[in-house]
């Protein structure tokens, strides 16, 4: 069985990687974080007393009159979670809710309320609580947790005053808050006021502080979101995903995204200002997701071979395209006679993900920073470059006879089991890169007869249910190499052949798949015998 210190290692080396780079990036461009006051709240939150599960956060929350929820404002999880929460206390119907956000100032709380009586609309109230020129995240998660409030709490208030640029006088905002969830309370005496304030402002000696010198009777919860040092601790955990911890008794920390989701969201945002344009440049932020799966499968980037190794997967790095270069995308597509059909999917695929990868032209296309899906799609890559990626974009004619005899050879049984294994890999990059991405729906352990006996279903379906077909089982088999790392049985070498097995070859995909089979099988059985005695 894995010790807490191997499973936190295994489960955070990747994302360390990554880590490093986005970080360096943000200190060349931010230098707030060597102030006291940030200081004070990375030093506040080291450890945790217990493990929580959805249930006992739930019954937590159920309890408190205030909660402090922190918001990592690049962050759209973070607003989306607090929504949540929200709708969730007011379901339960035994008290109303009333909300407080640090985003909207409280000199603009007449606007707030002409929009809660839906005299103005959703563009009117952005403009005129200057969201985009005096806050500048993202609008729509914060506009969904409003517009969440107004259907499930008594009212919205502004909280926050001037000055935010400056932080010699934030202790002064702590406590202009403070005085206004009081006056909240005063309104509202019989309600839960759920308060979304950035997070630094959530050390015990800043906002709470200041709340409890003005409510000294009040039950007040702090809850955070994400916190590294915690999250970095929790890893170390048996269960898949930690839902929460408890810190202490009044304050608790749920997981909702990784460290790296939350930092290069940040960095996405220091990019967009500072060339002062329509949108991020997410390249650097794809890159960065490939170089770290690569580091994590000790793959050299510069090797003048296609062995052990990818053959220069420098030279291989994908073209990244943007939400505002949608034009000059579809001009590609076109010029690579991909058919309409299978540009309008792609593009599709992109609205519903919010990225995806494109191996016909080897490129990226990304509409909105997603970590799930980007980083299911920067192992897709991967795995393509491994196989020797320049043959695939030039073409049949420049293929060798091998090649082209291989292809003659390959049956509908071999592309079905390319996509499973193509869908094994991605996933398993995935949960490596984003470990609390949740398991498949159906984890049990696969058979080789299941598996060939599904292949044979599939491959007699319509064309949207094999390849449907091909992603649960694929998802399924990544799943199982995943908990097959976790418990210490694979290492990097032997996941870096798997992404270099030639699928092309005809049934070696089919091989492969029987082999990963058989392997997690094993393994499992393994430990089901070793839990039994």
């Amino acid at each position: 069985m894995s010790s807490t210190a191997n499973l936190r290692s295994r489960r955070s080396a990747a994302q360390l990687h990554a880590l490093a780079g986005v970080e360096r990036e943000i200190r060349a461009q931010d230098s707030h974080n060597r102030r006291k006051y940030l200081r004070e709240f990375n030093q506040a939150f080291r450890s945790y007393d217990s493990v929580l599960d959805a249930q006992q956060i739930q019954s937590a929350l159920h309890s408190a009159d205030v909660v402090l929820i922190g918001d990592y404002h690049a962050l759209p999880a973070a607003q989306r979670h607090a929504a949540s929460l929200i709708e969730q206390r007011a379901l339960a119907g035994d008290r109303p809710v009333v909300l407080g956000v640090e985003t909207i100032f409280a000199r603009d709380q007449h606007i707030l309320d002409e929009w809660w009586r839906r005299e103005i609309d959703e563009t009117e109230l952005r403009q005129r609580i200057r969201f985009d020129l005096d806050w500048g995240y993202d609008w729509a998660p914060f506009h969904e947790l409003l517009v969440t409030a107004r259907d499930h709490a008594e009212a919205v208030y502004g909280l926050d005053c001037m000055p935010r640029e400056d932080l010699r006088k934030i202790g002064a905002r702590d406590r202009h808050a403070a005085a206004k969830i009081a006056e909240i309370r005063e309104r509202h005496p019989n309600a839960v006021i759920f308060v979304l304030f950035g997070e630094s402002h959530l050390a015990p000696d800043h906002l709470p502080r200041a709340l409890r010198q003005q409510m000294p009777s009040a039950k007040i919860l702090t809850v955070l979101q994400n916190i590294d040092a915690l999250y970095w601790r929790a890893a170390g955990e048996r269960a898949d995903k930690v839902e929460g911890v408890r810190v202490n008794d009044d304050v608790l920390c749920v997981f909702n995204a990784t460290p790296l989701e939350k930092y290069e969201s940040y960095r996405l945002f220091l990019d967009q200002w500072s060339r002062c344009d329509d949108g991020p440049d997410f390249a650097p932020t794809i890159y960065n997701l490939i170089d770290s799966l690569a580091r994590f499968l000790e793959i050299n980037r510069y090797s003048p071979h296609n062995g052990t190794q990818p053959k220069f997967l420098v030279d291989l790095m994908p073209e990244v395209y943007g939400g505002s270069s949608d034009g000059m995308l579809r001009r590609l597509l076109s010029r690579k006679s991909i058919a309409e059909t299978g540009r309008e999917a792609m593009l599709a695929s992109v609205e519903e993900r919010g990225s995806a990868y494109l191996p016909q032209v080897n490129a990226f296309y990304v509409r909105e920073f997603q970590m799930i899906h980007a980083a299911e799609d920067a192992t897709r890559f991967l795995h393509q470059a491994c196989r020797g990626l320049p043959q695939r974009l030039n073409g049949h004619a420049e293929e060798g006879s091998a090649a082209s005899s291989n292809r003659a050879l390959r049956t509908a049984i071999d592309d079905f089991y390319t996509r499973v294994v193509e869908h094994a890999v991605a996933y398993f990059g995935s949960r490596v890169l984003y470990p609390s991405r949740p398991v498949p729906s159906d984890s049990s352990p696969l058979s080789r007869a299941a598996c060939e006996k599904a292949a044979q279903a599939a491959i007699r379906a319509e064309v949207s249910k094999c390849e449907s077909a091909a992603q649960d089982l694929g998802y399924r088999i990544g799943n199982q190499i995943y908990d097959a790392y976790l418990a210490g049985k694979v290492a990097p070498s032997g996941l870096r052949r798997l992404f270099l097995a030639h699928l092309d070859e005809p049934g070696l995909a089919r091989k492969v798949c029987a082999a990963v089979i058989a392997k997690v099988r094993s393994l499992s059985n393994s430990k089901s015998r070793a839990a039994h005695a």
